[in-house]
């Protein structure tokens, strides 16, 4: 079959590509767990964080080779899928033993699969008597690259107790929840070519949210006031609540965020990219924490960044009642500026209609959980700074990209809080003159898809609170992002 044929060529540059990558990793390393602070090794421990960071770099190719050009996140369980593929092929060109060997593979990497394990259970009843179904064993390609792959995170998680140094292993292999190809198995007689054309297409539909949807709890500070939940705004886990911060605290946010943003930050370096009639400039916390460190802005203003991006997790996980911690995904400071001299006669969007963890589809009215869309995000929200511009306005659609259910007009200390779903599409209006600035937040369940940046910048919170506790200084630190 050609599917086949195609699918072991890809296979076979998939393997060429990992050791091109690896060798990529042997050449000079930044220390980036230490940028922000004054750290001093000996010459053995350079030496180790040197080969560590090799280590860790060849690890990562997992994630490069699954991210297409361009994009920032990888496809879903990119190299499983290419035997779970496979197994099916054969199946369908009735190789059995290639079928069990390709299925056996993607057990490997998903050793409780459902749906691949009665797979195999069914190539097993099929086999003729004379085989026996514990001879055929996984392809050694992807035998040999598990075990190397597990052996590796085993060193680089052991190297980063004894170093002292934070190392999350991501889900290489996350499948997104249910198997994109639930109704591909060929169990029966009932499968049709039809079915597995369809599941082919690699899309698949925003799914029903998995836990129970509440909203209404406590808003955790006495000045924080609800304006809106969501019956008014016409949706499903909406909010919209005013004096989360104060007019000074907005403003000395302002003031850092135009001495230290810059233009493209957090797009990809691009000036302007969603409409070419505003500049886009924004910054991190730890950029934040980072310029403060070096005098270049107030410590204090740095802190006040990290200390509202926090009060504003801590209201969102309160207000939307769950019942597991939410944690950093991505912490923006950003602020779009209306050009001047091409604000005349504007028909577009400051930010078009999208969903947070989905791709938006319009003319299907769906919403598709695949990359490069960011499905591990849960829940978002949007601190506003400054309402001193015109336009600007935060709007919720229907699916239909058109239809507005709920337009909402930025001030300072406003904050707008929502599920990151297909059920909550979403933009903004076009900025016509001034500035608009605001924190925006984006929060998972899922601790493994934390923030990388918030916890450096927890570390140096930390840093800060030592040195702070050994001068006899009190520097008010809030609750830091669980670990």
């Amino acid at each position: 079959m050609l599917a086949i044929e195609k699918f072991e060529r890809a296979l076979k540059g998939y393997y060429q590509a990992d050791l091109e990558c690896r060798a990529l990793c042997w050449g000079p390393q930044k220390f980036e767990d230490y940028e922000y602070i004054d750290y001093k090794a000996t010459l053995y421990e350079a030496i180790a964080d040197h080969y560590i960071q090799i280590l860790a770099c060849e690890h990562e190719c997992v994630r490069e080779l699954s991210t297409r050009p361009g994009r920032l996140s990888p496809i879903e369980n990119f190299l499983p899928l290419h035997y779970d593929f496979l197994q099916f092929s054969y199946y369908r060109d009735g190789n059995l033993l290639k079928a069990l060997e390709c299925a056996k593979s993607y057990l490997l990497f998903h050793p409780d699969d459902a749906d691949v394990l009665e797979n195999v259970s069914f190539y097993e009843t099929l086999l003729p008597e004379y085989l026996d179904p514990d001879d055929i064993q996984p392809r050694e390609d992807a035998a040999q690259f598990v075990r190397r792959h597990r052996l590796e995170s085993e060193i680089v998680q052991s190297a980063a107790e004894g170093l002292g140094f934070t190392y999350n292993e991501p889900d290489f292999w996350v499948t997104g929840g249910e198997r994109q190809d639930e109704y591909r198995y060929p169990l029966g007689t009932q499968t049709e070519l039809s079915d597995v054309t369809g599941m082919l297409s690699g899309k698949k539909t925003i799914q029903k949210i998995d836990r129970e949807l509440r909203e209404g709890g406590s808003l955790l500070y006495n000045e924080v006031k609800l304006i809106h939940s969501s019956d008014y705004l016409n949706g499903t886990q909406r909010v919209q609540l005013d004096s989360v911060v104060s007019e000074q605290e907005c403003h000395d946010l302002k003031t850092v965020a135009n001495m230290i943003t810059l233009a493209g930050d957090g797009y990809r370096g691009k000036m302007s990219p969603h409409t070419p009639n505003e500049k886009f400039e924004g910054a991190t916390v730890l950029k934040a924490l980072k310029y403060g460190n070096e005098g270049r802005i107030p410590m204090k203003s740095a802190r006040l960044f990290y200390d509202v991006s926090e009060k504003a997790r801590r209201i969102v996980q309160s207000y939307f009642m769950l019942n597991t911690t939410l944690y950093f995904s991505y912490t923006h400071l950003v602020c779009r500026t209306a050009l001047q001299g091409q604000q005349d006669n504007r028909n577009d969007l400051s930010h078009p209609i999208h969903a947070d963890n989905c791709l938006l589809d319009p003319e299907a009215n769906e919403c598709w959980k695949e990359s490069p869309a960011y499905t591990y995000r849960d829940y978002s929200a949007l601190l506003y700074l400054n309402g001193d511009f015109d336009g600007g306005e935060f709007v919720f659609t229907e699916m239909d990209a058109k239809t507005i259910t709920a337009s909402i007009k930025p001030k300072c200390g406003r904050l707008v809080g929502f599920s990151s779903g297909g059920e909550n599409p979403h933009g903004v209006k076009a900025v016509t003159r001034g500035q608009r600035c605001a924190v925006a937040l984006w929060f998972t369940l899922d601790p493994v898809n934390r923030e990388l940046e918030r916890l450096q910048a927890d570390q140096v919170i930390r840093t800060l609170d030592q040195n702070s506790q050994v001068a006899g200084v009190d520097m008010d630190i809030n609750p830091r992002d669980e670990l």
